[in-house]
């Protein structure tokens, strides 16, 4: 009798044990959850290159399988999401991500307006245009346009009041349209030098059009990672990341600063090189998310 009593405590002590270490555990998850559900940004995917080959149903798919809250399509790939489509197809994508967990956060074009030839830039222009028309019809909420260099043949002030003006007249549209214009951080020749892109955000003065941080090298140049996104902070909208498993960017630092500045709004996964399994990668970087949101407070 005494040793089945004993026995029967000692079971039952170790089972209060792992109840309490269990509800631990189950406690600290929670409020891990919590962090991250409370944060102010949030993480999708641009198709480029992961979902480069997905369609609209499969990209939906596995961004609600991963965490992927959101997706910027970006224009020429798989999804098929582009100005050319007609209303019913537009209406048809707008069903789709309505119906889904997945919002579709926007269209990535490839828009610039650096070109010395004033008749690129006016088609580059009417072809913004066109984006805002198709992001409006699809459900979308911006166009992601860029610089994507400065010719070395004309003086640089002249080619960033240039984009500026561009980026002002397609900006104007977007706000009569409800879509805001994404300046991506972007190019050669120093139209990723962020002291150029407050530039030609200066000239553009218009409240629609934001600036989309890409997270580039180029980031830490001059005075440093700081300096540079002080220069933009006010007029980020997006921002672009890439692999989070990898070093090769200040990833704690960058989120820091978008705590720091207040940062409401998504972070989009924008990844050139293509892991063997894409899925698998969303939901490592996923993890990684979380876990720089939860550190740094973002």
């Amino acid at each position: 009798m005494t040793m089945q009593r004993r026995s029967f405590l000692t079971t039952s002590a170790g089972a209060a044990a792992g109840l309490v270490f269990g509800a631990s555990r189950a406690a600290r998850l929670a409020a891990e959850e919590s962090r991250v559900a409370k944060t102010k940004m949030q993480l999708g995917l641009v198709t480029y290159n992961w979902g480069k080959d997905w369609d609209v149903p499969t990209l939906i798919k596995n961004c609600e399988a991963t965490g992927f809250e959101g997706v910027e399509l970006r224009s020429t790939h798989k999804h098929g999401v582009e100005i050319t489509i007609d209303s019913k197809r537009r209406k048809e994508v707008a069903r789709q991500f309505a119906d889904s967990k997945v919002e579709l956060v926007g269209l990535g074009s490839a828009c610039e307006y650096h070109s010395p030839d004033p008749a690129v830039v006016k088609k580059n222009i009417e072809e913004t245009k066109a984006f805002i028309k198709l992001c409006k019809d699809v459900g979308g909420s911006g166009v992601k346009v860029r610089p994507n260099g400065i010719p070395q043949d004309v003086p640089i002030e002249n080619t960033l009041e240039q984009i500026g003006k561009s980026l002002r007249e397609v900006a104007k549209f977007g706000a009569d349209h409800g879509v805001a214009i994404r300046v991506e951080v972007h190019g050669r020749n120093g139209s990723a030098e962020l002291p150029n892109i407050q530039r030609m955000m200066e000239v553009a003065d218009h409240p629609n059009a934001v600036v989309c941080w890409n997270c580039n090298p180029t980031d830490l140049n001059g005075k440093g990672l700081k300096h540079n996104f002080d220069l933009v902070k006010e007029k980020i909208g997006t921002i672009h990341i890439h692999d989070l498993r990898s070093t090769s960017y200040p990833w704690k630092e960058i989120f820091s600063l978008l705590k720091s500045a207040n940062f409401s709004g998504w972070t989009l996964l924008e990844e050139g090189k293509v892991p063997a399994d894409i899925v698998a990668a969303m939901h490592e970087n996923r993890a990684v998310w979380n876990q720089l949101v939860q550190n740094t407070g973002a």
